[in-house]
């Protein structure tokens, strides 16, 4: 795994659907009037035959989607994650996750990435779709793992709620990195805290488990590319090892990998401090740049190594994240 800052490449999911599209006839690329904003104008340009304009009616994409499945089509649906999960929520349930079809849905500009305001910040998009039946849902954390969930999506049944970055996406894994449906990833091992993360906030963990490591402080880092079906078994072998537990999820704090990981050990019995960073229960405003956003509502760097330094009741100010500066072309957390 590389360390930061993590160069960049655009459009990783695009080129990746239509390798796969070329393999697999049945793929079809369904996009809610947002092609260019969802790198499926590479699919319009290469395989047009099967490129669906739905237009901006996300509730009739969805139950289109249902439909083409039934016949036997894989198709694929593209918007912001907002617009993907929130506004066609009854058709998600009663056209694709009850009858269990094979509909992959695809939302792009997660949580606060968005600058745009509440209108289009998908905070609720993984609690959304972790509480349908049948629904499996990832959260990918760089290019590498995009390339990889294509395939590894393409045959499981039912539902699949993928969730992507928007823009430049940064290259955390090597090449040979292997993505797996069914285990977290243990990138780290320390005795004394567990960092849990997902997809965006996955950088800010490695870089807060670094900056605590050289103050002494032994941090395991978790990677969840797979908030449901989570990997309980890993979750509780590493909260069981650790004296506190922080999870780090670009999203609110209520209803996803925050959640998840407080059910799970909330059942296994396992009393340790936790620590959700994320977005508190609050609508974000709008910005200039997502940055901006991560700071102001406690999404940083910082903030995991400041939840940390108090959970584990270190004396002295916490230990100050170094900036690290990003050329053009590469990707430093926030």
């Amino acid at each position: 795994m590389r360390r930061q800052p993590y160069p960049t490449v655009l459009k990783p999911y695009g080129r990746a659907l239509v390798d796969l599209a070329r393999t697999r006839p049945e793929i079809l690329c369904l996009t809610g009037d947002l092609t260019r904003q969802t790198e499926v104008d590479l699919f319009q340009e290469e395989i047009p035959e099967r490129f669906i304009h739905a237009g901006m009616a996300e509730a009739n994409m969805i139950s289109m989607a249902g439909a083409l499945a039934r016949r036997g089509f894989l198709p694929f649906v593209h918007t912001f994650g907002v617009f993907a999960t929130r506004r066609p929520l009854d058709q998600i349930i009663n056209s694709v996750a009850y009858p269990r079809l094979p509909v992959r849905i695809v939302g792009f500009m997660p949580g606060v990435s968005s600058p745009g305001g509440p209108s289009h910040q998908a905070i609720d998009d993984v609690a959304l779709m972790r509480a349908i039946p049948n629904m499996t849902v990832v959260d990918v954390a760089d290019a590498t793992q995009i390339r990889a969930a294509l395939p590894a999506i393409a045959d499981l049944p039912g539902p699949v709620y993928l969730r992507l970055k928007r823009g430049e996406i940064p290259v955390i894994f090597d090449g040979d990195h292997e993505f797996s449906l069914t285990k977290a990833e243990v990138l780290n091992e320390g005795g004394d805290l567990a960092i849990i993360a997902s997809g965006m906030m996955l950088p800010a963990a490695v870089s807060a488990a670094d900056t605590l490591g050289a103050a002494g402080i032994g941090v395991t880092v978790v990677n969840v590319a797979v908030i449901k079906p989570l990997d309980t078994e890993t979750v509780i072998r590493t909260v069981s090892t650790v004296s506190a537990v922080i999870t780090a999820e670009n999203h609110s704090v209520i209803g996803g990998l925050g959640s998840a990981v407080a059910e799970t050990m909330a059942e296994a019995g396992l009393g340790r401090p936790l620590r959700r960073v994320g977005l508190r229960d609050t609508f974000a405003e709008g910005a200039r740049t997502p940055p901006f956003l991560f700071k102001k509502y406690g999404l940083g760097t910082q903030d995991i190594v400041d939840r940390a330094w108090e959970l584990l009741h270190r004396n002295g100010p916490p230990p100050q994240v170094p900036v690290t500066e990003a050329a053009a072309g590469e990707y430093a957390p926030v």
